[in-house]
């Protein structure tokens, strides 16, 4: 990971001016910008009505990248019993999640998914069926994962997914495809934590599921941690003082401060080893080296970067474009 996403802040200016930019391009969305999706009916997240308008995805922009990705030809197709499989069927079976503003987001005006991780699994689909919209999208939690894999109700799961060696007991990964670390997200005028060794004592919020929780117990064994299904349980639980922080990958935090300008800040800086995100596949699955080189080919040729630029670096002001991690590491 570069120096750069490293230091990676959204300070309050940025964050306020983000959401100056929505409110005020709110009319355009017919034009092809994408507004933050609701939360879904029923859904109780405590502090949801608060949420303001972030920065807005270019969703025609993003669109022309995605129908613009590349299509294999049959004899590729033909070399991986994974990806012909799914030719056959003549649709792909994707594990997804709806509600991550910068990776995967649910436009509830067009039923569109986009983001990073949405652009790279419909990039995906394209080069193997021809039509990037030929996909079924089962939405999974950190819960999940490993689960609709297992029981082949997915061919493939793209949900900022942390490569663990006990997740790669149970799937298989392509990739990584990206990376992060861990973060501290607290309400913006909290200043009794600074660093990941204030959190001894202190009430804790940590998605289940997540790597979060067994790098806790290695960094901060005296945190009191309370898990949490969700990101937007655990965004709730601290916006409600249930919780005095709440740790997960960095990723996942700019997200939620983009999701509420001013309301939190990052305390400290990332802690704990680089997380890397990876595409999750049956165990043992032939698709892996079919994945790794449909990733090198969108390195290579540019997509990756251009797909970062539109879905993270335009939206959150970063001008220096990360490097992606070795595939295969």
């Amino acid at each position: 990971m570069s120096k750069t996403m490293r230091e990676f802040t959204l300070d309050r200016r940025q964050v306020l001016g983000a959401a100056v930019a929505g409110a005020a391009t709110l009319g355009l969305a017919a034009c092809g910008e994408q507004p933050a999706a609701p939360a879904p009916a029923g859904s109780s997240t405590g502090d949801a009505a608060e949420d303001q308008e972030p920065a807005l995805l270019d969703a025609v922009a993003y669109d022309k990248l995605i129908a613009s990705g590349a299509v294999a030809d049959d004899a590729t197709i033909a070399s991986s019993e994974w990806a012909q499989k799914i030719k056959d069927a003549g649709t792909m079976r994707l594990g997804v999640v709806q509600t991550s503003m910068l990776f995967s987001l649910l436009n509830e005006k067009d039923g569109k998914l986009r983001g990073f991780d949405a652009g790279l699994s419909q990039l995906l689909v394209r080069y193997i069926l021809g039509d990037e919209s030929k996909f079924e999208a089962t939405q999974v939690t950190s819960d999940t994962r490993e689960s609709v894999l297992q029981n082949d109700q997915v061919d493939a799961v793209f949900a900022t997914y942390s490569i663990t060696e006990d997740r790669k007991k149970l799937i298989s990964f392509a990739g990584p495809y990206y990376g992060t670390q861990q973060s501290i997200l607290v309400l913006a005028d909290n200043d009794d934590i600074a660093s990941v060794d204030d959190l001894a004592g202190k009430n804790v919020a940590a998605q289940s599921g997540s790597t979060g929780p067994s790098i806790m117990e290695e960094v901060c064994p005296d945190a009191k941690l309370q898990e949490f299904k969700t990101d937007e349980e655990a965004r709730s639980a601290l916006a409600q003082g249930r919780v005095d922080a709440y740790v997960i990958d960095r990723n996942m935090l700019f997200s939620d401060m983009m999701k509420q300008p001013g309301k939190y800040k990052m305390a400290g800086e990332p802690f704990g080893p680089e997380d890397l995100y990876g595409i999750g596949l049956p165990l043992d699955s032939d698709g892996v080296a079919f994945v790794n080189a449909f990733l090198t080919k969108v390195e290579e040729d540019g997509t990756w970067e251009e797909l970062w630029k539109l879905c993270i670096g335009d939206r959150a002001e970063i001008d220096e474009v990360p490097q992606p991690p070795a595939i295969g590491a």
